[in-house]
């Protein structure tokens, strides 16, 4: 798994809840995305690779589903090396696809897809980075 990302009902109090409470520490910090039409913050407990996504979605927005106790959990995110073909094996598998490739956030460099699983929890693949070698 790559990370796990929460559905918030307010941005701001979840934010202070993480940080403050829980001593979290912000990693990429707030920032809209207009894809989604809401608002993203990434943190980490200290000395933890594992990183906390919430997530916060204006009205009217398609991630913004009406919220419904115990039902928070926003999405899980897991690598793939081929996109397409990945989201071909889900739907073959006859898992819903929420986004296929380029439907959403290509314009700002995203790289992703969405599935549900079958509880209705969404699945973004994102497709792994490729690293240059190192010259030398």
């Amino acid at each position: 798994m790559t990370y796990t990302g929460i559905r918030v009902k307010n941005i701001e109090d979840s934010l202070r809840f993480y940080t403050d409470l829980l001593g979290m520490e912000v990693v990429e910090p707030l920032a809209p995305t207009p894809p989604t039409q809401g608002q993203v913050v990434t943190l980490r407990s200290p000395g933890s690779t594992q990183v906390l996504e919430l997530n916060w979605y204006e009205a009217g927005s398609r991630f913004g589903t009406p919220d419904s106790n115990g039902e928070e959990l926003d999405h899980l995110a897991f690598e793939c090396d081929d996109l397409t073909e990945a989201v071909k094996e889900f739907e073959r598998r006859g898992a819903e696809v929420m986004f296929r490739p380029k439907e959403i956030g290509e314009e700002v460099g995203w790289s992703e897809a969405f599935v549900k699983d079958p509880n209705g929890i969404w699945i973004e693949l994102l497709q792994a980075r490729r690293h240059p070698a190192a010259s030398g």
